[in-house]
């Protein structure tokens, strides 16, 4: 990789900037000082210090799995609200990553944050018909006809109408349902709307699954952790 090129992606500065950091003498590769923005580096491997400061093995793209709390919106910035992007600790930080998809502020689960456009786009992309499987709590009995009326494919207004989805019942009774279900689109409020469509409301929601990929057991409400190679191509299904 290009010198300049990994400093515009770091966000230290831009790729015409850079040239200043260079003629400077401020990056040393291993202690070697850097003059033209065009050598190559192995940031996986070379020792690259900047001013001084020696930065860790550099990964182009990263890809992270978070357990999203709820109370926290999915989104990059907001004046308001923590987003699950001021999750990420100051070590992992990167100006260029954003979640996938979108979880309500009060859901909780499953999220992926990256920086990998490319495969975002895939994951959210409608024609791939990638599967969300979310855990929820149901004010009110869920029944077999509600089942098949998932299985049917649900009219929510006059200009959406949700693909069938998987409606399995894990418990009912006292006024409360446990439910699992699986959807294959990701529209805004889906699952909620899909509920209130049917004359019943989710008071919980949590996506425990994406893509094949599960939510892991050991991850808790607010952590956060890299994927794994394994789980990144089973999350894209390779």
């Amino acid at each position: 990789m290009r010198l300049d090129k990994w400093l515009n992606d770091l966000k230290l500065c831009s790729r015409r900037e850079s040239g200043k950091f260079i003629k400077q003498h401020r990056i040393v590769v291993n202690d070697v000082v850097m003059t033209n923005g065009k050598q190559h580096i192995s940031p996986n491997k070379d020792v690259i210090a900047i001013d001084g400061e020696v930065f860790a093995s550099y990964e182009e793209q990263l890809y992270f799995i978070m357990h999203k709390p709820a109370g926290v919106v999915t989104a990059t910035t907001d004046r308001v609200h923590e987003t699950v992007i001021d999750i990420i600790a100051n070590e992992d930080a990167r100006k260029d990553l954003f979640p996938v998809g979108r979880l309500d502020k009060d859901t909780e689960g499953l999220l992926v944050i990256t920086n990998d456009g490319p495969m975002a786009h895939r994951l959210l992309s409608p024609k791939k018909h990638i599967e969300k499987v979310y855990y929820a709590k149901i004010a009110g009995e869920v029944t077999a006809a509600d089942v098949k009326a998932f299985k049917a494919g649900l009219e929510i207004n006059e200009e959406f109408t949700a693909l069938p989805a998987d409606l399995t019942i894990l418990s009912s009774g006292d006024g409360v349902s446990e439910i699992e279900i699986t959807v294959f689109e990701g529209k805004f409020h889906q699952v909620k709307r899909m509920f209130i469509a049917v004359g019943k409301e989710v008071t919980y929601l949590k996506r425990i699954k994406m893509g094949g990929f599960s939510l892991p057991t050991d991850l808790e409400v607010g952590e956060y952790r890299a994927l794994t190679e394994a789980e990144l191509a089973q999350l894209q299904g390779r």
